[in-house]
């Protein structure tokens, strides 16, 4: 994930605190930082291009596995309809 992105949304949540304990501010912003980047890196993301990428590609093996399920079946009814010797 992109870094600028962790450090936006860390101040964004440090700026949520509470006034009493914003002395803190700093130190909560790394650890808030240091949490977020923790997470997003078990989460096991993947870039958008990448999942795109491979939306396309599921669809292309799709319509070939389809292709070949009616080519099966056309065979299929060839033999079946086959006089028998």
């Amino acid at each position: 994930m992109d870094p600028k992105t962790l450090d936006d949304l860390a101040r964004r949540l440090a700026d949520a605190v509470p006034p009493a304990i914003r002395g803190f501010q700093e130190d909560l912003q790394k650890n808030l930082r240091a949490g977020l980047q923790a997470a997003f890196a078990r989460l096991d993301l993947v870039p958008r291009e990448e999942f795109d990428v491979q939306t396309e590609l599921l669809a292309r093996t799709r319509e070939r596995l389809e292709a070949l399920e009616e080519r099966v079946a056309e065979l299929e009814r060839r033999v079946l309809d086959q006089p028998s010797q």
